[in-house]
């Protein structure tokens, strides 16, 4: 397979998409407007350069893949080109896949305008790697996604930065991610406090022993929710740190804390997710 990059992560709120909205919109991101999938599933996406962050909610449609995830950041989403062949290359492999999933979803322009924006997916069974969903998909009308009036956060806010997961075993889980994008993907560890790393694009994919993480960030760890194997913490580049803690102080979103080079943002404010501003 070719160098993984993130496309997007995706964070569950089940049915409480409007209080997502409320509590990202505070954090600072511009969110795109609630769009819905023709799979029934809605959402609202943070749009950065080249990925972004998706709020997730069922909505009234049959989503079997989102079925017992908890509120918080399950899907860990890898950009494709060429949906059908990365499916054969997959089954070839053994790797438990589904079938190419082709769906749609209106995009609201501006001005009344509107679009479709289209989408080939490929996913593994859930609980593939980690109690959360990895799955590949391919943009087919990337101009009604990446769009540059949207890519502008008052928090500053430019990329993914790091996805760092707790894992009971690191190394059955780096074999996991190392099935998937071939042998010696996944950087093993060689100090006792350095997690294994998916390089995947700009964004590091840390793999990390469950009570480690906490030590050593000093994050609040959000609620495993029944997850054993989890994505805890989600880093975002900013563009100036002192840009978003103003952002912050100004919308009133207390309880974060600052320190050098980053701001922690506890879970409860973020949806079940620790948040990491770094510069």
């Amino acid at each position: 397979m070719s160098v993984p990059r993130i496309d997007h992560v995706v964070i569950d709120v089940a049915d409480r998409l409007d209080e997502a909205a409320q509590q990202y919109h505070a954090l600072g991101f511009q969110l795109t407007k609630r769009a819905h999938h023709s799979l029934g599933s809605s959402n609202h996406l943070c749009m950065f350069d080249p990925d972004y962050l998706e709020l997730l909610s069922p909505g009234s449609g049959a989503r079997p893949d989102l079925a017992g995830f908890p509120v918080g950041l399950n899907g860990l989403v890898f950009a494709m080109e060429g949906a059908d062949a990365l499916y054969d290359d997959l089954r070839a492999r053994g790797l438990p896949v589904q079938a190419v999933q082709r769906f749609s979803r209106t995009v609201e322009l501006g001005n009344g305008q509107r679009g479709e924006a289209r989408f080939n997916v490929v996913r593994l069974e859930s609980r593939t790697v980690y109690d959360g969903r990895v799955y590949f998909c391919e943009h087919l009308t990337p101009e009604l996604i990446w769009r540059p009036e949207w890519q502008t956060h008052p928090n500053g806010a430019l990329a993914l930065a790091r996805v760092a997961l707790l894992a009971r075993d690191p190394d059955s889980v780096a074999a996991g991610f190392d099935r998937i994008f071939g042998a010696g993907a996944v950087a093993r560890a060689t100090g006792q406090d350095c997690p294994h790393v998916l390089w995947a694009g700009e964004v590091a994919v840390e793999i990390w022993p469950r009570d480690r993480l906490a030590r050593v960030s000093g994050a609040t760890m959000p609620e495993p929710a029944g997850r054993a194997d989890h994505i805890a913490l989600l880093g975002i580049r900013v563009r100036s740190l002192r840009g978003t803690e103003k952002t912050l102080r100004a919308n009133g979103v207390q309880n974060t804390r600052a320190e050098a080079g980053r701001i922690l943002v506890p879970p409860a404010k973020a949806m079940n997710v620790a948040l990491e501003f770094i510069e």
